[in-house]
């Protein structure tokens, strides 16, 4: 009998699953791994400040920018605070993917804008007003602005594009599961488009979709009776025509509407049948991640270090009864569920 993978074709044309053994990434040291994930434990926060892990000392804070070299990303925020200031907190602020690149990428710290003391003295040195929404400030460590001041706390898309931004004017390489987050929510934000298709069989569909620059999430499931893909993406980059074009060689045509359609109970199947399945993911990196994975490639280079280092914590402690991730939806929920078991 044939191993499994040999039997998949790059052209996605038959369900079939490849084999696991060739999607694991490069060991990491248990320390190191350990150590990564520890920083996962969520602070004591009020909810205004998120799970970042943020210095109170702006003092401080510039001396680490300076021997670290990393920009200081400075939150002034107001504590306790309106429902704009909570908002942004329990949002963009308690987003794993954000929390990690603020605390991995930059220095954090954040200054009440409602106190007096250094808080106030802070506040009068960036020019900043008291009792205001929340504002970001991504500076060097002489305090000069980087990037323009962020004061869109509606946006986590603005914040993240801002960092990323900072990042490429400061000589650092931005990180990939930076980038694919801001083009989600982005494309989010400007408002995605729904197209469904049938295809001879769903697992492959979701695949060939999600190597598609533009698409967003794929689900696979039934409609008029025929297996189908809805697909969500971004018209900005890909339109639906395209999106035919690109598929009919496969033998995948384009339904007429999108009602009618019933979820299968298998999603992102290829990433289902590995421990990648243990791992929260964004939408867009697990429709990505689930079409390498379907084309026998690891899915490494979408991920945070975070998520790989519970990938290896996964795989090293295969007893234990990790939640699968696949199709969780909050991002954050799905890593609450997980670090139970991790710490």
């Amino acid at each position: 009998m044939q191993p499994l993978f040999l039997l998949f074709l790059a052209t996605f044309s038959a369900c079939v699953v490849p084999d696991p053994s060739n999607l694991v990434p490069a060991q990491a040291n248990p320390t190191t791994v350990d150590n990564v994930l520890q920083a996962t434990n969520p602070p004591d926060n009020p909810v205004e400040l998120g799970k970042v892990h943020w210095l109170r000392d702006l003092d401080k804070g510039s001396i680490e920018a300076k021997r670290s070299g990393k920009p200081l990303l400075v939150l002034f925020q107001e504590v306790p605070g309106c429902s704009n200031c909570t908002q942004y907190g329990a949002g963009p602020l308690s987003h794993p993917l954000i929390v990690e690149a603020i605390e991995s990428l930059f220095v954090p710290v954040c200054i009440y804008n409602n106190k007096g003391g250094a808080d106030a003295e802070a506040l009068r040195a960036f020019g900043e007003p008291a009792w205001n929404n929340p504002v970001v400030r991504i500076v060097r460590a002489n305090h000069q602005d980087i990037v323009p001041r962020m004061a869109d706390f509606r946006s986590p898309a603005r914040l993240v594009s801002g960092m990323l931004h900072a990042l490429s004017l400061s000589g650092a390489v931005a990180p990939n599961y930076l980038a694919l987050l801001e083009e989600e929510l982005l494309a989010r934000e400007a408002g995605l488009e729904t197209a469904t298709f049938s295809m001879y069989c769903f697992w492959s569909g979701e695949g060939t979709f999600g190597q598609i620059a533009g698409v967003i999430a794929t689900e696979p499931g039934f409609q008029d009776g025929k297996e189908v893909v809805r697909v969500q993406y971004n018209p900005n980059r890909v339109s639906r025509k395209e999106l035919e074009k690109r598929t009919q060689p496969k033998g995948i045509q384009a339904c007429s509407g999108n009602t009618g359609f019933r979820l299968d109970r298998e999603p992102k199947y290829y990433l289902a049948q590995t421990p990648w399945r243990f791992v929260p993911m964004t939408t867009l990196q697990s429709t990505k991640a689930n079409s390498l994975i379907g084309q026998g490639k690891s899915p490494e280079d979408l991920l945070s270090p975070k998520q790989l280092a519970l990938y290896q914590k996964v795989t090293s402690n295969p007893q234990k009864n990790w939640p699968n991730a696949v199709g969780a939806g909050n991002l954050e929920q799905a890593w609450a569920a997980v670090s139970l078991l991790v710490f």
